[in-house]
């Protein structure tokens, strides 16, 4: 019930009881009303019905206490200029250009201008920079790579379109009598959703890669785009020597960028953890509760079946997806990847040459 509800639900009330007693003052002293209220409720009821108990703000816009026009240009201005500014800080830097406005001041126009936080403030300067095209200067480019790094901090990743980043871990799934410890590698497409999963019996880093070249590479080749850069935590099997570590070199011969998760901070690489997390929810505890399983290839087959479903049938509400399967989304967004890697390519092709 809201408390407006709430607040005609006692009106009626007052009414009611004032009818049941047939003393108005006894009523209003029991509701805690005067007799003045009472009157004025009970007018209102006769006049518009329950609508008319309806509170009414009194509240109106006293439009002669805003500032002046240019004032709240200045102040909106500053906000693009400096988006990393709080309000204090863009009061003391506007006084210093002769103009004069408190900080509240700067926050009740940055709140008229839906500019009062800093990631509005970055969301404007963005949408304003792609619709003028106009260059940043310093300040502006250190605000947005410093939410760029927050964002990353917080497990939010930047990816463009699908193949522009890969997101892979490692994933213990249990111990099968007879058969013994099962590891997971898991890949997911950071646009997309997409995902891939496969068995092994050891974490080493040949498996690793051999998720990649068996299931991810042809699968995205299929499609006549490839994965341009891959996310993993920083474990022996994604990382070591370049020149003698199986997953690092397999990175290498196919061209894809090795970026790795900060250290002590694994939820950057959150979505491939909660790719896990549906696996394990919405699979192995399930399978393994029907089942009884005597081979790793026959776990893996009905592995392959649920990704089928997950992939295809399965809508997401992610970012990107917004309701659609994983793969609905994945063909969606395809024409625009091939443009972009063609895109990568020719430039690189230039500066080849």
């Amino acid at each position: 019930m809201t408390t407006q509800e709430k607040l005609i639900k006692n009106k009626m009330g007052l009414l009611e009881l004032a009818s049941y007693l047939h003393n108005v003052s006894e009523a209003c002293r029991v509701m805690g009303y005067s007799r003045d209220t009472f009157y004025r409720v009970r007018k209102a009821y006769e006049e518009g019905g329950m609508d008319a108990l309806r509170e009414k703000t009194r509240r109106k816009p006293n439009h002669k206490n805003r500032v002046p026009q240019e004032v709240e240009r200045a102040v909106v201005e500053i906000a693009y200029e400096h988006p990393a500014f709080g309000q204090l800080r863009a009061s003391n830097e506007l006084r210093k250009r002769g103009i004069s406005i408190s900080a509240a001041g700067v926050r009740s126009v940055w709140l008229r201008n839906n500019l009062e936080t800093f990631k509005k403030r970055l969301k404007a300067l963005e949408a304003r920079v792609a619709q003028t095209g106009e260059v940043l200067s310093e300040s502006q480019l250190a605000a947005l790579e410093k939410a760029k790094e927050e964002k990353i901090a917080h497990g939010e990743i930047e990816t463009e379109h699908v193949g522009y980043l890969g997101s892979q871990d490692t994933f213990y799934v249990g111990t099968i009598k007879g058969v013994g410890r099962i590891y997971q590698q898991t890949f997911v497409d950071t646009f997309s959703a997409v995902g891939f999963a496969k068995l092994y019996k050891t974490k080493q880093p040949i498996n690793a890669a051999d998720l990649l070249n068996d299931r991810v590479i042809p699968f995205f080749e299929e499609h006549g785009i490839r994965v341009l850069r891959v996310l993993t935590d920083r474990g022996t099997e994604f990382c070591g020597n370049v020149e003698r570590h199986e997953y690092e070199l397999f990175l290498a011969l196919n061209d894809i960028e090795h970026t790795k998760t900060k250290t002590k901070s694994p939820q950057t690489n959150g979505i491939c953890e909660r790719f896990n997390k549906t696996l394990l929810d919405k699979f192995y505890r399930v399978a393994f509760r029907k089942k009884i399983y005597s081979s790793i290839e026959e776990l893996q087959g009905d592995l392959d079946e649920f990704l089928c479903w997950y992939n295809k049938e399965r809508t997401n509400q992610g970012k990107h997806c917004r309701g659609r399967t994983p793969m609905e989304t994945f063909e969606e967004n395809l024409p625009l990847a091939r443009e972009k890697i063609c895109g990568m390519q020719g430039e690189e092709l230039k500066e080849a040459a």
